[in-house]
């Protein structure tokens, strides 16, 4: 077992030393999207599926409920905030609520950026790695201390692969991502405004 670890850090050495330079911002690059994305799937959660009066209604009655979601976090503070002589509610639930919108939000830049970054990464590596290779091509040296021909095409080839590597699972998991923000986005606006409409109405969650 042992051997078998210590072979995966040579062959994981090897890899990121014949990706060059580019290798080490590609690696932070995956690292950061990594940690956006699992942090989102955390925050975006929704672990049972409720209406916005389903919500209202369980905690008014169980104000001390525990809330899983953003949504449910929301419904739970609105109710708190509701009261028959509260005015202004509209804008009291907007500050409320900037959190809740805030949290949905969170990170979808960083994702976005390392997904648009990590690819032009990797073509920034097979233009250093075409570059050796021309070089060498041009002294006709097929090993160099830099690694020749055969060493600026490996290095182009894994630095490209390594961006797309990167980039396409991030960009697929950011499309569902951000699908699921913005009907988080919808259901707070929804909850904001069933909320004011009672309120102005006179009636009661329940």
């Amino acid at each position: 077992m042992s051997m078998n670890m210590h072979e995966y850090i040579l062959m994981s050495k090897d890899l990121f030393n014949a990706g060059g330079y580019v290798m080490l911002p590609l690696i932070f690059c995956a690292l950061l999207l990594w940690y956006g994305l699992g942090y989102r799937c955390w925050a975006l959660r929704t672990p049972r599926k409720k209406t916005i009066h389903d919500m209202l209604v369980l905690y008014s009655k169980q104000p001390d409920q525990l809330a899983k979601s953003i949504v449910e976090q929301a419904a739970q503070r609105a109710v708190s905030l509701n009261a028959p002589d509260r005015k202004h509610l509209r804008r009291i639930l907007d500050e409320a609520f900037y959190d809740y919108f805030k949290e949905a939000r969170k990170f979808s830049v960083l994702v976005k950026t390392t997904v648009v970054i990590a690819p032009l990464l990797g073509l920034l590596g097979t233009v250093m790695g075409m570059i050796e290779t021309f070089d060498s091509l041009g002294s006709m040296s097929l090993f160099t201390q830099s690694g020749g021909i055969a060493g600026g095409i490996s290095q182009a080839l894994i630095t490209t692969q390594m961006g797309l590597s990167v980039a396409i699972p991030g960009l697929f998991l950011h499309g569902f991502l951000h699908k699921k923000q913005q009907k988080i986005e919808r259901e707070l606006t929804q909850l904001k405004e069933l909320m004011c409409t009672q309120a102005a109405t006179g009636q009661t969650t329940g």
